[in-house]
């Protein structure tokens, strides 16, 4: 039986992100967790704030075992996604979510009252829904590749003040993707194509920065940082959009014996991924409903 441990701290604003960083967990070779840990940062109950929770997998060791390409597996990424949009289609009260690497950030709407309010509800209904789409949509993405055994994926859940505060976490993510894919793309082309070792490749890489990350790539293997996907380089932005779907419908007229086959373009409003800054403004600006103060 998994067992829940709460942490509770009555956070500013700077010490919220301080507590966010220092809530990471550690990505090193282990077995699946049986624990999952909830980070719950309260402030006055009067405010209505923004609910955030972000579930994540124990990678290192899965990846190995289930042969992840290396530095990026976009099947692997992709799977990610459909099992955050089935979170979203199942708890509608979700805004936008954010995913990267082995993560995902669901953030719900300021007034959501689902589950009367509770993070241990909140946490455990996403984590399980995110864990179990991932080993149902799995053949999906994985077709030569069986799943060797069950995934788990930990938790947490932070309550953020105001807009502005949920805004400089979602930009720590997206910082924390760029940096580690640019490190992850240099490193795996030393590994890769220039034969040094996991040990070589990281003592190379030591004490450098970007630009020397970049001008490795460029004037060693050829490759322009700007141009690999944005997927890799900026993550998957989950948002709320009309989608038309074209369906094809039997109609039969009174006088006819036989129906004729039509398609039929209906909209539907669904989650749908975006390759995007989320740092600076304009996206902010592009979709005002996502952190509407109504919402």
């Amino acid at each position: 039986m998994m067992s829940i441990h709460i942490q509770i701290f009555m956070a500013s604003r700077n010490r919220l992100a301080r507590l966010c960083e220092s809530a990471t967990f550690s990505r090193k070779d282990h077995k699946v967790s049986s624990k999952i840990k909830v980070i719950l940062l309260l402030v006055p109950q009067k405010i209505k704030n923004r609910t955030t929770l972000r579930p994540s997998n124990c990678t290192t060791r899965f990846a190995e075992k289930h042969n992840f390409a290396k530095p990026n597996d976009s099947r692997a990424l992709h799977l990610m996604t459909k099992c955050a949009q089935t979170v979203m289609t199942e708890l509608e009260d979700i805004v936008i979510a954010y995913g990267q690497s082995d993560e995902y950030s669901f953030v719900f709407k300021r007034k959501s009252n689902w589950f009367k309010r509770r993070a241990s509800k909140f946490m455990t209904h996403v984590a399980s829904q995110f864990a179990s789409s991932y080993v149902f949509y799995w053949r999906d993405y994985f077709e030569d590749q069986p799943l060797l055994y069950p995934p788990g994926f930990d938790g947490r859940v932070i309550v953020y003040p105001n807009n502005q505060t949920l805004k400089d976490y979602l930009s720590w993510r997206q910082a924390d993707c760029h940096v580690n894919n640019l490190y992850n793309t240099v490193f795996w082309a030393l590994v890769q194509q220039s034969g040094l070792t996991p040990v070589q490749a990281q003592e190379r890489l030591q004490g450098t920065l970007a630009a020397d990350k970049n001008e490795i790539l460029f004037s060693e293997f050829n490759i322009n940082y700007n141009n690999e996907p944005l997927m890799y380089r900026k993550g998957t932005v989950l948002i709320w959009q009309k989608v038309g779907e074209v369906t094809t419908k039997e109609v039969k007229l009174p006088a006819e014996i036989e129906g004729k086959k039509m398609a039929v373009t209906r909209t539907r409003i669904k989650p749908v991924p975006l390759y995007c800054d989320i740092i600076g403004d304009a996206f902010w600006k592009e979709h005002p409903e996502i952190l509407d103060e109504d919402s």
